[in-house]
This record gives C-alpha cells, sequence and structure tokens, in this order.
C-alpha cells in the first residue's frame, strides 16, 4: 500500500484534474485584464449553492445567478470523498483523494458548469478541504479504496502531524486554547496534513492549481484556523493565476475560539464573519434596532471579511439562525444584502429533519436541485433577495445614511441618495414616515418585485412595511451598470428595466478590453469613462449583461480600451437596439454595421479528448482571418455537436475550417480543403458540418 515518491515530483493531480476541462476558452491566450465578474471588489455577492450538483449549479448560473447579478457563486468542496453505506452531508469533509470525480458529478461536469457560470458572468469558488483527509477507511465515491486513513492516493504517514508535533495521546485535540494542539493535532480523528513540510504544501498547491486551470476563481478553505497563517501564506505563493489572469480569491473560516484569531489571517485572505451572523441571530430574534451599533459590535472590519447569515455548520448546531427561522431568516438576509460592509453571502441547501442528514440523492450521488417540491431551500431565488441583490449592485458603494429607528422592530435607512431600505420584524404591517435622501419621484419595491411603489416628496415618503418584511427601492439612473436586476425606478420614473445581453467578437491584444457605451444612463451616456466593461470569458467573443430601460429606443457602439486608457471606437455607424418587456440579446462584430451583419450558426460534429476544445476559423475577420489565436470556440453543450452562432457579412462568400485545440494550447486542424458558405441578405443561416 506504500505510495511514497521522491520530494518535489508532481502529484497526478496537476496533470490528470487539468487535463479535465471541457468547452473551456483557457487554450486561448486572453488579455491580461480580468475576465469575469469581479467579486473581490467588496459589495459583491456569493451565492453559497451548498452541496448542489454541478448540474443544477451550471443551470442555476444560466438562469437565476447571472440574470439576478449575483458575482459569484460557492460550490461544495469537488474532490473525491468517503462514501458510505449511510450517507452523511459531512462526507464531503473527508478527501479520500484529489480526484475531480465526486458525489456531486464528474470531473467533466465540474468543468462544464464553470464554462457555464463563467458564460452568465457569475465567477467559480469552490471549498478547498486542505487540512486534513479522512477519519474513516473504506471506499469513496470514484473508486478509491482507503484501508488506513494514513495512506492515501496523494499522501503517507510521514506526510502528517505525529506524536513529534502533538502532545495529546491519542493525536486529537482535546484543549483548544491551546495552538498547538489547534494546529497540530487532529480535528476530530481526522488526520491532520503536516503543511509545514514544502512537500505538503506542493501537493495542497497542486491540487488548488488543478482547479485554477479548469477555470475556478476563488477558494473558499475549510478549517483554516487549523493551518498556521505562514503555512496558508507559503500554499498560496504556489498558487498560479486564475484562467484570467488574476491572482485566486482566497476567504477562510476562523471558526470561533479563544485561538487564533481572525486577524491572525488576514495577510492570507477574507475571513468569515461568524460575528456578524451572531449580530444577526441576536438582533433578528430580539430588537432589530440594536442593528444601529452593528458596525461597533465587534463584527469583523469590512476590508478584511465575508459575512453570512448561517452555512451548514451553524445553522445545525443552533449557534446561527436558518431556513428553520421563516420569514425572519428571510428578513435578515435582506438586511445582510442592504447593509454597507463586507462581501455578503446567500447561503441555498436543502431541508433537514436530522443535523446529519445527507441532501437528496441516489446511492449517495446528489441528485438535481428541485426548488418546487419543498426538498430544497433555494433562497438565492427568493423575489426579495433577488430584488435585493440588484439593490445591493446598484447603490455599490454609497455610504449608510439617514438611519432612522422607528420601533424595536422597524428601522430604514437610506445610501446617500442611490436608495433606500426599510424593515419591519413585527408580526403586523407598520406604517411610518422616512426621510429617505432620494430625489422625489415614484419608485418600484424591489422586495416585491415592483408589485408595490413609494413615493418621495419633499425626500420623505410615507411607508407601509408588511409583518416579517421589507420595502427597498432604488435610483435606477444611479451606477447601476451589469447584473443589477429587472426592476428599479426613480428619478420621477414609474418605469423598470429589462436585461439586455451584449456580445461582441473583438481580437484585441494583452492588456486591452472591451466595452460598450451607449446613449441611456446605464451604458455611460456616451461618456467612455462611464462604459460597462465586458467579460473575455468566451474570448474573442466579449459579453456582458446590463440592465436598461423597458419600452426604450437606444444607440450604441463598442470600444476598446489599453491599458494605459487609450480609447479604439468602431468604425462602423452606432448601433441601434429597442427594448419592449422582454430581455434581449445583442450579437455584433467588430467594425461589421448593424446593416450589414447576418448569423451563421456553425454546427461541427467531432468528438474529443479531455481538455480539448473545437473552433472554427476563416477568411474573413470575423472568423479571425486564419489566426488560429482569435478562432471562435464552439459549444459542447450539446456534445458531440459543438455550436455558436457568428455574426458575418451579408451577401458574402467566405471559406473556413475547423480546428481543434488541447489543453496546452495545441492546434490539429480537420483534413481535406477549405469549407465554403455563401450567405444572402436574410438571417438565421446555419451549417451540419462532421470533422473530416
Amino acid at each position: 500500500m506504500s505510495r511514497h515518491r521522491p520530494p518535489g515530483v508532481l502529484r497526478r493531480t496537476a496533470t490528470a484534474v487539468a487535463a479535465g476541462t471541457l468547452a473551456l476558452a483557457g487554450a486561448v491566450a486572453l488579455p491580461a485584464a480580468d475576465a469575469h465578474a469581479d467579486t473581490t471588489a467588496k459589495g459583491d455577492v456569493i451565492a453559497n449553492l451548498w452541496e448542489w450538483n454541478w448540474d443544477s449549479i451550471a443551470s442555476e448560473c444560466t438562469n437565476v445567478l447571472g440574470p439576478a447579478g449575483y458575482g459569484a457563486v460557492q460550490v461544495a468542496p469537488p474532490a473525491e470523498s468517503l462514501k458510505q453505506s449511510s450517507y452523511y452531508w459531512w462526507d464531503v469533509y473527508q478527501p479520500y483523494s484529489y480526484d475531480l470525480n465526486s458525489r456531486f458529478g464528474s470531473q467533466a461536469k465540474f468543468a462544464s458548469m464553470i464554462s457555464a457560470c463563467h458564460a452568465a458572468g457569475v465567477k467559480v469558488y469552490t471549498d478547498a478541504v486542505i487540512n486534513h483527509t479522512a477519519a474513516q477507511t473504506g471506499t469513496g465515491y470514484n473508486g478509491t479504496t482507503v484501508t488506513s486513513k494514513y495512506d492515501t492516493p496523494e499522501w503517507n504517514r510521514s506526510d502528517y502531524h505525529d506524536s513529534s508535533d502533538c502532545p495529546t495521546s491519542d493525536l486529537t485535540i482535546q484543549d483548544y486554547s491551546n495552538l498547538t494542539q489547534v494546529q497540530n493535532c487532529e480535528l476530530l480523528g481526522l488526520p491532520d496534513l503536516r503543511t509545514g513540510s514544502d512537500t505538503v504544501r506542493t501537493g495542497i498547491a497542486d491540487y488548488l492549481n488543478a482547479q485554477l486551470a479548469l477555470g475556478v476563481d476563488g477558494f473558499r478553505v475549510d478549517a483554516a484556523k487549523h493551518i498556521p497563517e505562514a503555512d496558508m501564506a507559503a500554499i498560496e505563493s504556489k498558487l498560479t493565476n486564475t484562467t484570467a489572469g488574476t491572482a485566486p480569491y482566497v476567504f477562510q473560516e476562523i471558526y470561533p475560539g479563544s485561538t487564533p484569531q481572525p486577524s491572525d489571517y488576514y495577510a492570507s485572505g477574507d475571513v468569515l464573519d461568524f460575528t456578524y451572523a451572531s449580530r444577526m441571530k441576536s438582533a433578528f430574534q430580539g430588537n432589530v434596532s440594536d442593528l444601529s451599533s452593528l458596525a461597533s459590535s465587534g463584527i469583523l472590519p469590512a476590508a478584511n471579511s465575508v459575512s453570512f447569515v448561517t452555512n451548514h455548520d451553524t445553522e445545525r448546531n443552533g449557534l446561527h439562525m436558518s431556513y428553520k427561522d421563516g420569514d425572519t431568516y428571510k428578513l435578515a438576509n435582506l438586511f445582510q444584502l442592504a447593509y454597507k460592509w463586507s462581501t455578503p453571502t446567500v447561503y441555498a441547501s436543502w431541508e433537514w429533519t436530522q443535523s446529519d442528514q445527507a441532501p437528496p440523492n441516489s446511492s449517495g450521488f446528489v441528485t438535481a436541485t428541485d426548488c418546487s417540491n419543498g426538498s430544497w431551500y433555494c433562497l438565492d431565488r427568493d423575489t426579495g433577495v433577488v430584488g435585493m441583490v440588484a439593490w445591493h449592485n446598484a447603490v455599490d458603494t454609497a455610504a449608510v445614511s439617514d438611519w432612522q429607528t422607528k420601533s424595536s422592530n422597524v428601522i430604514g435607512f437610506g445610501r446617500s441618495g442611490a436608495g433606500f431600505f426599510a424593515l419591519n420584524n413585527g408580526s403586523s404591517s407598520a406604517t411610518y414616515s422616512f426621510t429617505t435622501g432620494m430625489a422625489d419621484g415614484t419608485y418600484s419595491n424591489v422586495v416585491d418585485g415592483g408589485a408595490t411603489k413609494v413615493t418621495v416628496s419633499g425626500g420623505s415618503a410615507s411607508i407601509t412595511i408588511p409583518a416579517k418584511s421589507a420595502v427597498a427601492f432604488y435610483n435606477s439612473s444611479y451606477t447601476c451598470t451589469v447584473g443589477c436586476g429587472d426592476t428599479g425606478g426613480g428619478s420621477g420614473s414609474t418605469g423598470s428595466t429589462v436585461s439586455a445581453t451584449f456580445k461582441e467578437y473583438a481580437p484585441t491584444a494583452s492588456g486591452t478590453d472591451v466595452y460598450v457605451v451607449g446613449s441611456i444612463a446605464a451604458l455611460g451616456g456616451w461618456d467612455t469613462s462611464k462604459a460597462v466593461k465586458l467579460s473575455s470569458s468566451g474570448y474573442p467573443v466579449w459579453s456582458g449583461e446590463v440592465s436598461v430601460p423597458i419600452n426604450t429606443s437606444f444607440t450604441f457602439k463598442y470600444i476598446k480600451k489599453d491599458a494605459s486608457g487609450n480609447v479604439t471606437w468602431e468604425s462602423n455607424a452606432n448601433r441601434a437596439a429597442t427594448t419592449a418587456t422582454s430581455a434581449i440579446s445583442l450579437n455584433n462584430s467588430w467594425n461589421v454595421a448593424d446593416a450589414d451583419a447576418t448569423d451563421v450558426t456553425f454546427n461541427e460534429y467531432a468528438t474529443t479528448d479531455w481538455g480539448t476544445n473545437v473552433y472554427v476559423v476563416g477568411s474573413v475577420a470575423s472568423l479571425g482571418s486564419w489566426n488560429t489565436a482569435d478562432a471562435i470556440p464552439l459549444s459542447s453543450e450539446s456534445y458531440p455537436t459543438w455550436s455558436k452562432l457568428v455574426i458575418v457579412p451579408k451577401s458574402t462568400a467566405f471559406t473556413y475550417k475547423y480546428i481543434k485545440k488541447d489543453g496546452s494550447g495545441n492546434v490539429t486542424w480537420e483534413s481535406g480543403t477549405n469549407r465554403s458558405y455563401t450567405t444572402g441578405s436574410s438571417s438565421g443561416y446555419s451549417t451540419a458540418d462532421t470533422w473530416k
């Protein structure tokens, strides 16, 4: 059973796992700028879809999180884990191997989930269980058998702390005030990795780097208090950048205790704020008027923390609230999204009757999330929460202002003229006059999806707040850009917004990004300094979702900005669009005027190995002018048929061919002569090709 290897030899995880991506644009040399929604900036919202399977998360990113304006999704540990005949939620916190075939789906589905979330503008953070491996022996979800808890595919006995490091007789933590025990002994009997060893640090980094190669954007580090901060820093120093070219975002679980303290870990990343969640429980199960002193109540600094109302541990052990608290729990989440502080998280998981209960599953493998049958509590898609995500994005960094305590159950506050929020934790509706700080006008209440309105006159408003609910509205002309939801209004308007997705084919030099700018405020009012930055996650197609007014005609254009801020405009005439009450999608190509453009959907039947993707390249500029670096990546959603809609000129003859790129960027051309196609003057063209 020995699996010793010479120090410094790369473990199988770095190569085998990195090879597993399907339909990932990481093979293309992307510009250096951030390719996805910037959730490292404070104020962006993380949806914690705890122990959802990969297919369900991909669907939620596409249909809920992206359109709602969430910045990131936090997902469960992706490694292979302990599999027992009696299935428990905590099995996934006992890694058997760093293979990415798990109870949530295969490695290919994991990669596909990341790609789908990125396409929706949502980053992906995984739960990194790196302090320990499994206490129980047996067989894992990918067939790995462990007969000794100190002997796994990645690790041997010398890679774990032993009696020379831990002073207790059974190697377990017996005194949580003793720093040596907390960091060198076993948590609940889980084998404690010797993270002071460079061999172990390298192995952990290999595992995390394999995920980064698949497109993961960051990590929630489980049990971080049991890893010395110096070891955390050393592991992070070995991490590669994300596929967007940025350092991965790290936030750490430092469970409450006398030692170590959260502040000890600020140098290694943000820290989950357990005190914040405790204050939420205290206020919403007592007097919400106490929230007026929240900032001075011992919660962690905003610049160093991630807030939450509950998580998978604390909803079960009674430390914090849970879905079982009903509307009071939801109201605490609405407040979290409204109050200007650290990065907020929204927790969505399954309903349970026993604390150890596993998520809905088939032989342990987690089944699809069904938010309609009562098995799952999908708080992330609740109307009020979705509305408050939009509100949160729209008010951005505007300071809290005009705090008003009307009773022990009713409070209200503004965000310096950008928005106003009031809540009622009482058992009956309450009506009060509030100073809002908002411009006069009629606004939509985002908490009920715009069903009710609030009229502001002279900066004040009389607001009736239903029991155990809230009223919130914002100024849609303030700063709302990407992903701000579909309700708003204000500045004398009674209208709302609709989502417009902009997609632009535009090859760029490294360090140059593509933006959309236009005639309406949501597109910067033709001010290039306020133009909306698009994501390069599907490079060379840049995309972004913007909330624009309904029933409105506007003009727009794409621009490029280099690292020095120099602006290059498209050469064609201004583009035009008109919204109704449904979302719109606009497909364009650099310097190809709308009047001169049509679309061709390329469909190619082609089987591939893991990590290999299919592209189309051709003789016209919008197909890369035969430059393989600017080839169009096709989607594997209907694998083995790869597809993509591409904007090309009307009434034009061109040649094209399909290519494959592996994870290292190596290009394989299909055989035979170039294919040919001629567009007409209409639209909706397509091909049906097979790799040759």
